[in-house]
């Protein structure tokens, strides 16, 4: 009679402790499903939205670029939410399986980015991107697309070469296009709406006042340096959450039954 009420009790145990962790899988996953719809709602907006924000981004390759990141991340979070709720609330093993695998895979792309990120940091040096920017940037080629992002930066963030305009003296730009000094995009702009030159004629020509003088490696490092915190920070938040997510999942499928 003690045994049979001990595993009574321990069986009982075990059952509230499924409930418990199969409604906090639907919570957690029902989240996940809202912000990925959300972020496919603001995506597909962006796109096909008739007034002049779509136009902007149209014409800024790093805003466009965004955008369809957006639109990936906001899939696969709503992809990700809906396998989760309906595998927990359903008890389903297969959609659980294809749940944990889906996590798995992409904890184990973001454990491989950053292992390439660390073998590859030596890419990362001020001297690495001025010899790759001499060899390869042409000016003004819309389909090159080492030449389009470099352009994309360097309208965004105001700046020229990599350390300065002096970047581009014996390089591929100035065999392409002799009679410039520094390319279009490092010209300074009256506005970011408008895109009119201060005075494009005078910047070409070299004159310091209506170009962009500081490099964009800074531009770039004074901009995010304030967010490498942050991102780290989310960066170890979110991986929690992924190997929570995996073992909520597999004990979810092992007390299936």
């Amino acid at each position: 009679m003690g045994l049979g009420e001990a595993s009574a009790r321990e069986t009982s145990m075990e059952g509230d402790c499924l409930s418990c962790i199969k409604y906090l899988m639907f919570v957690f996953n029902f989240l996940i499903f809202l912000g990925g719809s959300f972020l496919l709602g603001v995506g597909i907006w962006v796109l096909v939205d008739p007034t002049d924000f779509r136009e902007i981004v149209a014409t800024n390759p790093l805003l466009f670029t965004g955008v369809h990141i957006i639109l990936a991340m906001g899939g696969m979070l709503f992809l990700l939410g809906f396998l989760g709720c309906c595998g927990a609330i359903r008890e389903n093993k297969c959609l659980l399986l294809f749940f944990f695998m889906f996590i798995l895979i992409i904890f184990l792309a973001e454990l491989a980015a950053a292992i390439l990120a660390f073998i590859f940091r030596e890419h990362l040096t001020k001297e690495h991107f001025t010899k790759e920017l001499r060899k390869h940037y042409q000016g003004l080629n819309a389909t090159d697309v080492f030449t389009t992002t470099w352009n994309a930066i360097m309208n965004t963030f105001d700046c020229c070469g990599v350390n300065s305009p002096e970047d581009f003296e014996d390089s591929l730009f100035r065999v392409l296009n002799p009679s410039d000094m520094v390319p279009e995009a490092c010209c300074r702009r009256n506005s970011h709406l408008d895109f009119s030159f201060s005075n494009k004629d005078e910047c070409l020509a070299g004159n310091m006042l209506y170009r962009n003088n500081k490099g964009c490696y800074s531009s770039v490092v004074d901009y995010f340096e304030m967010y490498i915190y942050v991102a780290g920070a989310l960066a170890i938040v979110l991986l929690t959450i992924e190997l929570f997510a995996m073992v909520f999942a597999m004990c979810l499928f092992k007390g299936i039954q």
